[in-house]
């Protein structure tokens, strides 16, 4: 089944002043529980990427895993999270980044990404950009190459593409 991006959006929830007041939070909850929905957006996501070898789908924690690993399936490649600090079992890589107020942490596993495998980031929203970002550093710091990040949704007035220049973006519903 093919959808358009206003049929996805109508799946996509606005919860006002949550978390925080003045914060529009997209609930994406009632899209994967469509059938349908959950399909028409793995088969977005993908498709810009589908003429590319991908050996490994990157997700960020943690709705990003929740469509990284199914289209790592759809690529026949490995699935990779990456987590924030202190998840991880096992010897990490690690990265900050800044918040809009503050700076956190992003960790892999330092063996899950090997030089010169194609990677593609995954994740549900792109905003500020700092995530992905970061993501990205941490995928070339274990020798992987990034071909491209893939975003369910963009909040394009927060510019967070703009940190990611050089790189193929591509967001599958906008939200100016």
């Amino acid at each position: 089944m093919a959808a358009d991006a206003a049929w996805l959006k109508d799946h996509v929830r606005d919860i006002p002043d949550h978390p925080k007041p003045g914060v529009v939070f997209k609930d994406i909850t009632p899209l994967l529980a469509h059938a349908d929905a959950i399909r028409c957006t793995l088969d977005g996501l993908a498709a810009p990427f589908e003429a590319q070898r991908i050996d490994k789908v990157v997700g960020v924690e943690a709705r990003g895993f929740i469509v990284a690993a199914p289209l790592a399936d759809r690529f026949r490649a490995g699935f990779v999270p990456v987590r924030k600090a202190g998840k991880l079992p096992w010897d990490i890589e690690r990265e900050e980044y800044e918040l809009e107020y503050g700076t956190d942490l992003l960790e892999i596993h330092r063996d899950a990404v090997h030089p010169g495998e194609q990677v593609l980031v995954v994740d549900d929203v792109l905003a500020t950009g700092g995530t992905a970002a970061a993501t990205v550093r941490l995928v070339e710091r274990l020798g992987g190459t990034v071909v491209g990040l893939s975003f369910l949704i963009e909040l394009a007035f927060l510019a967070g593409r703009d940190r990611l220049s050089g790189y193929p973006v591509h967001a599958l519903l906008g939200y100016p």
